[in-house]
């Protein structure tokens, strides 16, 4: 089954390749290794999922905001593969950072979110080497932030 295949079984539906707000890149290729930016957490209606994870939102909330990045990854990935996500070979990492209070702990399980997706689309070469950060404060006040590195073919 095909990349495609897994999103269309899963029914998720990608959300647009966002440009970037500053002075860098959404996605970068160098040699086969596609870097791509952090990306944010937003809902499906666009709006961003703001707030301190063990205050504002709790870890299930969470975990669904970095679905949500991991979404935004996919659709990144894809666009830098213009269009053909076969071209992928496999996930190497992500980083997830969580805006969290101070004494929130479940961090890993938060990004699990990120995690879980990927493993689902890409199967095997879904999985990946991780860190998940802890951070008083992240962009425009969102709650999740992660990151990807991925092998192509």
């Amino acid at each position: 089954m095909s990349y495609e295949d897994n999103i269309k079984k899963l029914g998720l539906k990608l959300p647009e390749a966002k440009a970037p707000a500053g002075n860098y890149v959404a996605t970068k290729i160098v040699g086969k290794l596609l870097y791509i930016s952090g990306q944010i957490s937003i809902d499906e209606n666009r709006q961003l999922i703001k707030g301190k994870v063990g205050s504002d939102l709790n870890s299930d909330q969470a975990y669904n905001a970095a679905k949500r990045c991991g979404l935004s990854i996919i659709t990144q990935a894809k666009h830098a593969c213009n269009g053909d996500l076969s071209k992928i070979k496999n996930c190497v990492k992500l980083t997830g950072f969580v805006n969290s209070t101070e004494d929130f702990t479940e961090q890993p399980k938060v990004i699990n979110g990120a995690s879980d997706l990927i493993a689902e689309v890409f199967g095997e070469a879904g999985k990946h080497t991780r860190a998940a950060v802890s951070t008083n404060s992240l962009p425009l006040g969102v709650a999740v932030e992660v990151d990807a590195i991925f092998e192509l073919n």
